[in-house]
């Protein structure tokens, strides 16, 4: 059955690991467009971060951002906006910030994050964002709550990052404390959402806007997180750089981000299928 849709994930599918794109698969990805196949990104980043890498793949295109929740291809025309109210955004980083964990309020017009002074590792991650465009203003603070309380801040994402000790206790407390949040597992990283908010949840939920099934759709990621969006699709593919769990729900294995690996799965799934246009063009109608 021909595929309709192409869901990308970003970080370790289509980058490589110096956080560029290799020209191999804006060809492919092009190729796919010309197939006639609606080509999003479903990402963690933020709105505007995965706005930019759209544009320089000449998406056009409703793109799934901060895990799902937030999906638009104009920021201020979302198809689905789904925030942790500001009340619970404040009360969440009061609990975080009695850890020693680095957080990260991710908006769709900024980010704010706390200068807690922990690993030095946890903090680079933090502090140093690649994909924060020029535009994207990025804030510290010394206390994220202090903060909170002058200026509240409704959130589509909290990021955590902690040591692994401390990570079990952060989840079991967040869950007991607050049933209208989800906590997502994303690597190193944690990621608290609004209840149901998740990159699988926003993908069906474009699909269905566009009136496909989840069957039609090509699905393409690499971490655990991309793991329920890579069973659900109709296809689900895995990089070659993923997790073994990953790998082994998948449906296809491709090459590594480093090797090419978007560009090499496009050209093998989709060279076989044609156009609708293609398609019609061999129609004959009944007299």
């Amino acid at each position: 059955m021909s595929k309709q849709m192409l869901a990308l994930n970003i970080d370790g599918t289509l980058l490589r690991t110096n956080g560029r794109l290799h020209p191999a698969t804006k060809e492919a990805i092009e190729y796919a467009k010309k197939k006639g196949v609606y080509v999003t990104l479903v990402t963690n980043r933020h709105f505007r971060s995965a706005q930019k890498i759209a544009k320089s793949l000449k998406l056009d295109a409703k793109l799934i951002t901060h895990s799902g929740a937030i999906i638009a291809d104009k920021i201020a025309e979302p198809l689905l906006e789904k925030r942790i109210s500001e009340e619970q955004t404040f009360n969440l980083v009061q609990i975080l910030e009695s850890y020693d964990c680095n957080i990260r309020i991710l908006h769709e017009k900024y980010s704010i994050g706390n200068r807690k002074k922990t690993n030095s590792n946890l903090l680079g991650k933090t502090m140093i964002h690649p994909s924060d465009p020029i535009f994207y203003p990025v804030q510290f603070v010394d206390s994220l709550s202090d903060m909170l309380m002058d200026e509240p801040v409704s959130a589509p994402v909290i990021e955590v990052y902690c040591s692994t000790g401390q990570s079990e206790e952060i989840r079991q407390t967040i869950t007991n404390a607050f049933p209208l949040v989800d906590i997502i597992e994303a690597g190193e990283k944690m990621l608290i959402v609004h209840k149901g908010v998740s990159k699988e949840a926003g993908l069906t939920m474009l699909a269905a806007d566009l009136g496909l099934k989840m069957e039609d759709v090509v699905a393409i990621g690499h971490d655990i997180d991309d793991l329920p969006m890579i069973e659900l699709a109709g296809l689900g593919v895995a990089m070659g750089n993923a997790p073994q769990e990953v790998k082994q729900k998948a449906d296809w294995v491709t090459r590594s981000n480093d090797e090419q690996g978007v560009a090499y799965m496009i050209k093998e799934y989709f060279r076989m299928q044609q156009s609708k246009g293609f398609l019609k063009k061999f129609h004959i109608k009944k007299i």
